[in-house]
Formats: C-alpha cells, sequence, structure tokens
C-alpha cells in the first residue's frame, strides 16, 4: 500500500523474512557430505584442468582427495577471487586491492578496492566485482551494518583492454555468472540475483527475497547455475538493521566479532550475541532455531529458478560456503565456517 511507510511511523515496522521452504526445504546434506581436505577458510574454489584449487587466507591450494593440501602459490596479501581464463591463465584478485593475471599485476581504475569475484565470458571478457569502494572484502560486515550500496560491476574485453565500469550503486556484489553478453550478479545486501546488461549496464531482478545473503555463483554441467548464501537472514540482524543509532553505537564500541550481524561461524564463544531461540536446552541446540550462520547451497535451473539445495542447519557445522565448483558429476564445496572442502556426489541421494 502507499500509506505503508507513512503508518509504519506509528504502528512500528513488521520484521519478516523467508521461510525455508519449497526448493529451500531444510536438510542435512553438506554435514551428511564427506570432507575432501581440511583448510583453513576456504573460500574461492576453481577447476584449473584436472585441479581443484581452493584459496586459504594469503595462499592457492591444490586439493586431491586423500592427500593432503598442497600449496601452489602464495601471496603478500589474502586472496579473494579466483577466475581461469578460457585461454588457462590463471586470475586472482587479492585484499589489497591488486589483480594479477598469469602472476603479472594488472592496472585497475582508482575506483576498484573490493574485488569480491571474477569470472570469465566464453569470449574472454573478464568480469569484476568490487564489492564496496569504502571497505575492504574482509570488512564486509560492517558494509552491511553501514548499508553500503557502493559496490560497482567492471568489464575488460578479451583484448586486454582497460577496465570499464558497467554499473554502480550495487549492495555488495558478491557473485559472478556471465550469460553472452550479459552477466548475473549475487547483491549480497538486497538478497537478490540481479541481471545486467553488458552493453548499457540496465538491471533487471531475477530472483529476489533470498533467505540468506547469496554469495559466489559458478556453472553448472548443464547450463544453469549454483547459487551459494553464506549467511541467513535473522530477524534479530533485520531489526537492528532498521535500528540507526543503535546499530551505530555497536560499531563503534562493541568488536565486530560480536555484532548482532551474519556470521561465518558461531557458537565458539560465550560472547556472542544469542536470540532466545538458540539457547541450548538440555544440551541440545535446536536445528530450526535463530543463527547468525548457516551452510546453504541452491540449484538454479537453466531458467535460473531455484531447484533444490543442501543445508548445513542451525546446529551443524559445515557454515559459512562462499564458493562451489562441478567436475565430473561431483559438487565440491567450500565451507569458511567448517574449516574444510565438501564432496557431494551429484548422481546419488536422490539429488
Amino acid at each position: 500500500m502507499i500509506l505503508d511507510p507513512v503508518l509504519d511511523l506509528f504502528r512500528g515496522k513488521a520484521v519478516t523474512i523467508p521461510p525455508l521452504d519449497g526448493a529451500f526445504r531444510p536438510n542435512t546434506r553438506l554435514d551428511d557430505a564427506p570432507a575432501v581436505a581440511e583448510l583453513t577458510e576456504p573460500d574461492n574454489l576453481l577447476i584449473s584442468s584436472d585441479r581443484l584449487l581452493a584459496s586459504s587466507g594469503n595462499a592457492v591450494h591444490a586439493i586431491a582427495a586423500g592427500a593432503v593440501p598442497t600449496v601452489v602459490e602464495t601471496f603478500p596479501s589474502p586472496v579473494t577471487a579466483l577466475a581461469l581464463s578460457p585461454s588457462g591463465e590463471l586470475t586472482i584478485g587479492l585484499e589489497s586491492g591488486r589483480l594479477l593475471i598469469a602472476g603479472k599485476e594488472v592496472s585497475l581504475p582508482a575506483g576498484i578496492r573490493c574485488i569480491t569475484a571474477l569470472a570469465y565470458a566464453d569470449d574472454g571478457t573478464l568480469w569484476l566485482a568490487n564489492g564496496s569502494a569504502e571497505h575492504a572484502p574482509s570488512q564486509w560486515a560492517a558494509d552491511l551494518m553501514k548499508k553500503g550500496t557502493s559496490g560497482s560491476l567492471w568489464k575488460r574485453a578479451a583484448a586486454g583492454a582497460e577496465f570499464r565500469k558497467v554499473a554502480d550503486e550495487i549492495a555488495f556484489p558478491y557473485g559472478l555468472h556471465p550469460m553472452g553478453r550479459d552477466v548475473l550478479v549475487s547483491e549480497s545486501w538486497r538478497h537478490q540475483l540481479v541481471r545486467f546488461d553488458g552493453a548499457t549496464g540496465n538491471r533487471s531482478t531475477v530472483l529476489a527475497h533470498l533467505p540468506g545473503y547469496p554469495a559466489r555463483l559458478s556453472p553448472t554441467a548443464d547450463g544453469g547455475a549454483w547459487l551459494t548464501l553464506f549467511a541467513p537472514r535473522n530477524r534479530l540482524i533485520e531489526f537492528v538493521l532498521q535500528e540507526t543509532h543503535y546499530r551505530q553505537d555497536m560499531v563503534e564500541q562493541v568488536p565486530p566479532a560480536y555484532w548482532i550481524a551474519p556470521a561465518l561461524a558461531s557458537s565458539r564463544s560465550f560472547l556472542e550475541p544469542l536470540q532466545c531461540g538458540g539457547i541450548r536446552t538440555m544440551g541440545i541446540h535446536k536445528p530450526w532455531s535463530p543463527s547468525r550462520s548457516y551452510g546453504l547451497v541452491v540449484r538454479l535451473d537453466q531458467k535460473l529458478q531455484p531447484q533444490f539445495s543442501l543445508h548445513s542447519r542451525a546446529n551443524g557445522t559445515r557454515h559459512g560456503i562462499c564458493s562451489v565448483a562441478e567436475r565430473a558429476g561431483l559438487l565440491f564445496i567450500a565451507s569458511r565456517g567448517g574449516d574444510c572442502v565438501l564432496s557431494v556426489d551429484l548422481a546419488s541421494g536422490g539429488l
């Protein structure tokens, strides 16, 4: 209703979040999946030739089943994005805002300082998501608490020209999925997937009202996409985002680890914020309880509609999913909150 914003001043505004239902129906598939590697906060996954690469902190590791991850290369700052060009050039974004292609640094426009995702189109065009103009990738919680919308989308032609800004005022773009001349972007703080026209920058919402904060996207074997959500939406957090003065005081006075904000992992400290429904009762943490962290991967079809999902619920440990990669019928999943890389056989288990 047109009068709702005015009436909300007197009656208050309801805090609602989309239910986990339909294609998002909860299960324990992530907690049941075997771990192919133990790795501290694995972030980006990438299939390079016959190897599975995973970023962790300042290094990129090669992962093989039954073997300890081996370091491929280290960098002066944490790795925040990985991509592989059609010609096989490894492209790496760093926390410091640097971009490396085949080991050589690429000059970037002044506006890029927060590389959250990289992706190549089939024609060699390189897409780059700049999460924020104010914060580094590791400061994503601060960007959310300040309701940041300073993210931007950039592209570079295959010929190696300069990067061109395609769109701005994006609320933390975190994932990229090229679609011909267009690109699908996960807009985390607005909980939606948006398609951008590569020529004009015009945008159209493809999937809205997601139950969590969308992260990176990756292709499926049949032309669809995998979507990761790194944390769940939560009524308490949604309420705090509406309370400007409280939120500002919290950011200024409380250490970031204890903010009422989404998290990649939770229940590690008694100082963490807690909702009443999440309190252990008789030693049991209810799987449906409110949580600051969660594990969620969603399968999208060729029309980008959700088909099914894989979960690690509130009482699980495989939380903070930021990246997945599919190869030969297996889905590899990086759990930053669970410090491991998982493997799911897509041909079994009713998926």
